[in-house]
């Protein structure tokens, strides 16, 4: 579906009433790309700001507390997000009336800032996109419920394996550090996503 086509049909979802859209894919799919274009069609379409983002990566957990729990090396692992917060703000987010401030992800420092952006009023569209929103693993299952329309996007696993290895070497990793740091980790959750994932309403080949 073209990103305009999307954009109306969203539109005319949110005519009464807030909607929450999960855009769920594994790491490296192009989520976060994909979201902002379809927010600025949205906004376009609208012609006015009715469009908010929440990343899942503002949720995840301190580098300090998976150090505690031998985590740090699954880090983007399902059980290395708070759960329980990012499901609350999803609820709240549900609620008439509703004003949430949500944390930001900041990939230079690697940690989440707290109170880092707004979902005001206005935005009756929210975009939430993240690797675990279709998960069918518990307690992610428990999610699929709360959102109006859910968007997969699928990316072959050697183009995500590309694609992974060269986020890395951008983050000052050799190719080999690279390498390895993409399989023993984010392709294993890519897997997980694709392999354990939930109905979706529209599945998007991201592989271009």
């Amino acid at each position: 579906m073209e990103l305009n086509k999307l954009a109306a049909d969203l539109l005319t979802r949110s005519a009464t009433a807030r909607i929450l859209v999960a855009i769920a894919g594994p790491p490296a799919a192009g989520k976060s790309t994909f979201t902002e274009a379809l927010q600025k069609h949205i906004d376009q379409q609208a012609g006015k700001p009715i469009a908010a983002i929440l990343p899942m990566d503002g949720f995840h957990l301190d580098n300090a507390i998976l150090e505690q729990h031998r985590s740090i090396k699954r880090k983007g692992a399902p059980h290395t997000f708070d759960y329980d917060g990012f499901k609350n703000t999803l609820i709240r987010l549900r609620e008439p009336g509703s004003e949430v401030t949500v944390p930001v992800f900041d990939r230079e420092l690697d940690l989440a800032r707290a109170g880092a952006s707004h979902i005001a009023l206005h935005h009756n569209i929210v975009l939430v996109e993240g690797n675990y929103l279709l998960l069918d693993q518990t307690p992610w299952s428990d999610l699929h419920k709360l959102f109006d329309y859910r968007i997969f996007l699928d990316v072959p696993e050697e183009t995500l394996l590309q694609r992974l290895v060269q986020r890395w070497i951008d983050h000052d990793h050799s190719p080999e550090q690279a390498l390895i740091r993409a399989e023993s980790n984010d392709i294993p959750n890519a897997r997980a996503v694709t392999e354990l994932q939930l109905d979706a309403d529209l599945v998007i080949d991201n592989s271009r």
